[in-house]
């Protein structure tokens, strides 16, 4: 079995969706399918093409043995909404015409957002005798909208249009969390939908393997401190704004610190509103390798996983909890669904305050601070429940038998 992986985000990029395709692309191959992946120049979150890359530099090389083949993409500073555009679309034609000089596969697998690249999907599935894989992680257009990233009412209706036109087109349409299967479920009830969720190396992500390093000693931070860790985007859709009116609220508590690691386009806002409380217990460091990410959670008490108040993330389950849980490290959660019934109700690995509230988020982690056994206790039934559900050898096995089938 032959397997192509258009995805216009990849690693060396760090992020979720980077991680999550890697990693399932290596277990594929791994279990004798033969996976190769089209993407895109790196230069994602910065918007500048990473070091090795430029001139036409590795345009293919394999990575942990998969073959990565990369196209050409418009890279800018700009974050207006020309410009993202052209990034969206360059790479929609660069990895077409890069594509249909390729040998012929059984499955064509496209990562979903960016919706635009189902345009370059469709016609290489075709060109390449492939059946088409429409993968959906988030359901867009229909966040942007929400979130009012997109208004111009033209752009989302050419959008909504291209998304019932790829989801129509495609073989087998697969959804990264249940609450995004049961929404294509509902508007295309004659498509099959298939639940492929993210998940976790657990042996990677091993707290009985991982040494705690220096973290606590190069940050300024005491052993006795309880520290509040959010690592990933610093995006419009995470809300983070609550996390530094929750410390506001708790500034009187010395020991308490809350942790934002990342980059992204919120995090100059950010920055200002810290300098505007004048918040001390608020920390702003930068992102970092996968392999460090293991070392820092075993160091940290809690993981801080916000969302804004949107009926729309009542599906969503945020990437960042699963390598949180798999290191025995306990939840505060701030999404509502979902997330909530597995990871609160269901694994007992956390507590939850409501989203975008500051008074609640500040409640729940003066609790934590002032009640350590719960923390141990938390963050055991945090692996197991990981370890059960969302192993990612498991997934990429399950795949493999609904291929198959």
């Amino acid at each position: 079995m032959k397997l192509l992986l258009l995805t216009q985000y990849y690693p060396p990029e760090i992020g979720a969706p980077q991680n999550r395709l890697h990693e399932l692309a290596v277990r594929l191959k791994a279990k004798g399918i033969h996976v190769e992946v089209l993407t895109a120049l790196p230069n994602y979150p910065v918007n500048e093409l990473m070091k090795g890359y430029e001139n036409g530099k590795k345009r293919t090389e394999q990575i942990d043995g998969v073959s990565v083949h990369r196209a050409w993409i418009y890279v800018s500073k700009s974050k207006g909404i020309i410009s993202r555009l052209l990034n969206y679309f360059s790479f929609v034609w660069t990895s077409y015409w890069k594509g249909r000089k390729m040998e012929n596969f059984d499955y064509l697998m496209v990562e979903s957002p960016p919706l635009f690249l189902g345009y370059s999907a469709m016609a290489l599935a075709k060109k390449l005798n492939a059946k088409l894989i429409f993968n959906v992680s988030d359901l867009w257009p229909e966040s942007a909208e929400k979130l009012m990233i997109v208004k111009n009412r033209w752009l989302l209706n050419f959008a909504y249009n291209l998304e019932a036109k790829c989801y129509k087109k495609a073989d087998l349409i697969t959804g990264q969390t249940e609450g995004i299967v049961k929404d294509i479920q509902t508007r295309f009830p004659q498509k099959e939908v298939y639940w492929l969720p993210n998940g976790v190396d657990v042996a990677f992500y091993n707290p009985s393997q991982v040494q705690e390093g220096n973290f606590r000693e190069k940050n300024l931070f005491k052993k006795q401190d309880i520290l509040f860790f959010y690592g990933g985007i610093l995006g419009y859709a995470q809300g983070l704004e609550v996390i530094l009116k929750a410390a506001n609220l708790l500034r009187e508590y010395a020991s308490i610190h809350f942790i934002i690691q990342g980059s992204g386009p919120e995090k100059e806002t950010l920055l200002k509103l810290k300098q505007t409380l004048n918040l001390t217990n608020v920390h702003f460091l930068n992102p970092v390798s996968k392999q460090e990410m293991p070392g820092i959670l075993k160091s940290i008490d809690v993981a801080l996983v916000p969302l804004k108040n949107l009926p729309l993330f009542q599906g969503a389950i945020p990437s960042k909890v699963f390598e949180a849980l798999a290191m025995e490290v306990p939840l505060l959660l701030g999404v509502d669904g979902e997330a909530r019934t597995h990871f609160i109700q269901n694994a007992n690995a956390g507590l939850f305050f409501e989203p975008e509230n500051a008074e609640d988020l500040a409640k729940q982690a003066l609790y934590f601070a002032t009640h350590s056994e719960v923390l141990i206790e938390m963050g055991k039934n945090a692996r197991e429940y990981v370890s059960k559900n969302f192993d990612r050898n498991s997934i990429a096995e399950n795949l493999l038998k609904k291929l198959k089938t």
